[in-house]
């Protein structure tokens, strides 16, 4: 059986902006964890001002 983790820029991980190296840091805290990358997306959402804003978001899955 698997379980499943979607981390995105609004994880504890950035405070609130996107850092690549932070994404590094996060995904390996994680992986120490057992967790491993599964998929990676930018997905996109209504501003708050019209138009779309992009956010990443990346599925983290492991064996439970």
């Amino acid at each position: 059986m698997k379980e499943y983790k979607v981390l995105t820029q609004k994880d504890k991980w950035f405070s609130g902006k996107f850092d690549p190296e932070m994404l590094e840091k996060a995904i390996n805290a994680y992986a120490q964890q057992g967790w491993c990358v599964s998929a990676a997306a930018t997905a996109s959402f209504p501003g708050l001002l019209g138009g779309n804003r992009e956010e990443m978001v990346v599925i983290l899955e492991r064996e439970i």
